[in-house]
Order: structure tokens, then C-alpha cells, then sequence
């Protein structure tokens, strides 16, 4: 059974990735989440592709599908008073509102926590930040790349002191690990509200989001009063954990943390148990203290053989170790495809391809995934089903509120 969220429904008011990733979640866990887009605009990340900012993949508009599978959209117009009717009527029957419009917006539109529980006291009100829900920049916009990479610390963390330029991250990083997180506190959010009846105003930001991925260095470094020590592979402390060359050109992470534990084995499995008893490396003070030499001793042996060919010599290692794998060679990991960590996805069209699950799983069972919703795909549909008429829909329409 992998929809225990079956029964809630999220009416979800945002845009982008970070906050409609954690109700892309929630649609997962099972609950009907009702994405609300502008009837003319939508989301504007559905115009990511035809700008140019992504690449064009014959029809299927990854930035769309991944964060915002499983859901309803509704195309309401909140600017119309009309259009905010129909939302109340939508966070009347809601368990939870999620959101990422900045305060001047939400108080705009007057869609604050104290107007939607006039609606609905029970209801549950998320909101995702850049920075923050205090602070002199909580009025502030911010994307991942900015909030989360730059100002939490993790570019500046990664960039070699001497590159040329910083590093960035990759597409939706920050924001995939901030809507995960974001989903985690809804359900824990949902939890109280069924013990005590109480509903929460849960807060995550992309910064916040961040520290915590970098704690170790935050507090390494006001400990030390300097940066957290780092070296380079060459002068590796402890040199099997390290990133070595294969003969392909490609790397191999031994990941072993207790050297005296694993050193022994690694050796007998890379072919060299002559390395057990070397005077120089008989121990991990020993490998310490002539860590570089240690570290070309293994870069060589490791140069000795293709990745294909350590996947083999190490399948039946003790300790941890892994290839650097590329994200298309993810799709041939046995793990990822024996744990449904790849699932298949039919838009019912003839267009079928694979989305990533999320990584948490309920009684041994991926989850279902079905596929993004059109804009305003399902606005009639919701609709109706909240008991409105065919002539209240014409009306709204008329308006100009729902598409």
C-alpha cells in the first residue's frame, strides 16, 4: 500500500520546482493535489522549453512533468474576485495549502493563513521560502541556484580555491531536496492536526534547506574559526577513501572509512595481497604518515584495469565502494530498477517515458506515477464535483476567473 495519504487533498498554489516537487510527493503518498495556474499563463516553468533555457525533448517537458505528476491543474484567475470564490471553494473541503507566492503577493491576493481559515479553520498552510519567514530579505524572491547553492554555502563549499569560476549546481538541486523535506513536514504536520486538531503554518526555505546539507562545514569552520581542512587526492588521510583513475578513464570512489578493518580485503581484491604486510602501509597510522605514496600505489593499480573490469574484482568487496556513474548509465543500475527508483509514466497520447520516484517508500512498494496534468487540464472536472452546475462554470468563465 503505497498511498497513505489517500483521502487529503492539497490545493497547491505555486510555481517552479522547489514547492510543487513536495506536492509531486504528496501526489505520490496518494493525495489529490489541486495545482492551481493562471488560465492563460500556467506555471511559468511550462515555458522553460520553448525558451530555450531547457533542451526540447520531442514533446515531453521534463521540468513539468517531474515536479508536478499525479496532479489536478485548475486554471482559476485569484486576481478576480470571482476567481478567489472558486479557491475558497476549493480550501473549503482542503486539508492542506501549499504555496511559494512571496508576502506581497499572498497578502495581495489575500490569501494569508488568517483568510483561508475564516474558510477552513482546520487547514493546514505551507509555505515555501528563499530565505526565510523572518528576517530584513523574508520579502524576498529566490531560486535555488541562488538561496540554496550561493548563499547557503555549498558553491563556495565545492569551487577549488584556484578555479576559474565557481561551481554550480545542477538543474533543480536545491529545489528537489527542499520539496522532499517540505513534504516530510506536511506529513508530520498532518499527523499533530489528527492527535491534537491543531493546524500548523510549516515554513521551509531553500537557505535553510541548505545549512542543513552543509551543517558539518558551518560548524567545522566556527569551531576552527577557518575553513573546514580539506586535501587534495593526492594527499589523501585516509587513501582508501579516494577517487581512483581506471584504465577507461574512468573513477572508482573507495568509500572505507575503517581502514585497519578494510584494508586487508581490498587488498586480496585488487590483486596485490603483498600490500597486507608492506612496511610502509601495515596499518592506517602507517598508510597516514606515508599517505602519498600509498595513494600513487593504488592510482597505479587501479590505472592497471577498465571499470568494467574493478566492477568484477570488487562485486564481492567488504567494504563500501562505488563507480562515478553518468545519470544515463542509472538507468542499467540493478538497483535502481529492482528498488522502482525508475518508473515508467504513460501520458495515455502514445508518449510514454520514465520519471525519478521519490526516494521513500511505504510498505516495500514504489509508488504509482501518473503523469503532469495539461494546463487547466481538470478545471471542469474539480469543479463539478464540488456540486457547482454547468451555469455556475459559465458564469465563472464569463468572468474570466477559470479557464
Amino acid at each position: 500500500m503505497d498511498r497513505v495519504l489517500e483521502g487529503i487533498r492539497v490545493v497547491e498554489v505555486a510555481q517552479w520546482w522547489f514547492v510543487p516537487a513536495a506536492g509531486a510527493v504528496l501526489a505520490d503518498w496518494g493525495a489529490d493535489v489541486l495545482k492551481i495556474e493562471h488560465p492563460v499563463s500556467g506555471d511559468p516553468q511550462r515555458g522553460l522549453m520553448t525558451s530555450g533555457l531547457i533542451p526540447n525533448t520531442g514533446g515531453v517537458n521534463v521540468m513539468i512533468e517531474q515536479p508536478n505528476r499525479g496532479k489536478r491543474s485548475i486554471g482559476v484567475d485569484l486576481n478576480k474576485p470571482e476567481g478567489l470564490e472558486v479557491l475558497h471553494r476549493l480550501v473549503a473541503g482542503a486539508d492542506v495549502f501549499l504555496t511559494n507566492f512571496l508576502p506581497a503577493a499572498r497578502r495581495r491576493l489575500k490569501i494569508e493563513p488568517d483568510d483561508l481559515r475564516k474558510v477552513n479553520p482546520r487547514l493546514i498552510y505551507v509555505r515555501g521560502h528563499g530565505q526565510g519567514a523572518r528576517g530584513p530579505d523574508m520579502e524576498k524572491g529566490g531560486y535555488d541556484a541562488a538561496s540554496f547553492w550561493c548563499r547557503g554555502g555549498i558553491g563556495s563549499a565545492l569551487t577549488p580555491a584556484d578555479a576559474a569560476a565557481p561551481v554550480m549546481q545542477r538543474v533543480a538541486f536545491g529545489d528537489s531536496i527542499g520539496g522532499l523535506a517540505l513534504a516530510g513536514g506536511i506529513a508530520a504536520a498532518l499527523f499533530r492536526r489528527e492527535r491534537t486538531g491543531e493546524p500548523s503554518i510549516v515554513d521551509l526555505s531553500l537557505l535553510g534547506t541548505a545549512m542543513w546539507v552543509m551543517a558539518p562545514d558551518i560548524m567545522f569552520t566556527k569551531l576552527l574559526s577557518a575553513p573546514m581542512p580539506q586535501f587534495s587526492r593526492q594527499n589523501a588521510p585516509n587513501p582508501i577513501v579516494n577517487s581512483y583513475r581506471t584504465k577507461d578513464n574512468r573513477w572508482v570512489f573507495l568509500n572505507m572509512l575503517q581502514p585497519d578493518r578494510f584494508w586487508p580485503d581490498l587488498c586480496r581484491c585488487i590483486g596485490h595481497p603483498e600490500l597486507i604486510e608492506d612496511e610502509r602501509f601495515k596499518d592506517g597510522m602507517s598508510r597516514f604518515m606515508n599517505r602519498v605514496e600509498c595513494v600513487q600505489t593504488l592510482e597505479a593499480i587501479f590505472a592497471s584495469r577498465t571499470l568494467a573490469e574493478w566492477r568484477a574484482a570488487l562485486a564481492d568487496a567488504e567494504g563500501v565502494w562505488a563507480p562515478m556513474q553518468t545519470p544515463l548509465e542509472l538507468y542499467d543500475d540493478p538497483q535502481a530498477t529492482s528498488n522502482g527508483y525508475l518508473l515508467p509514466v504513460d501520458r495515455g497520447d502514445g508518449t510514454s517515458f520514465t520519471l525519478i520516484a521519490n526516494p521513500l517508500q511505504f510498505d516495500e512498494t514504489p509508488p504509482t506515477l501518473r503523469p503532469a496534468p495539461d494546463h487547466g487540464q481538470h478545471t471542469e472536472e474539480v469543479l463539478l464535483e464540488l456540486g457547482l452546475s454547468w451555469d455556475d462554470l459559465a458564469r465563472y468563465k464569463e468572468a474570466g476567473a477559470i479557464s
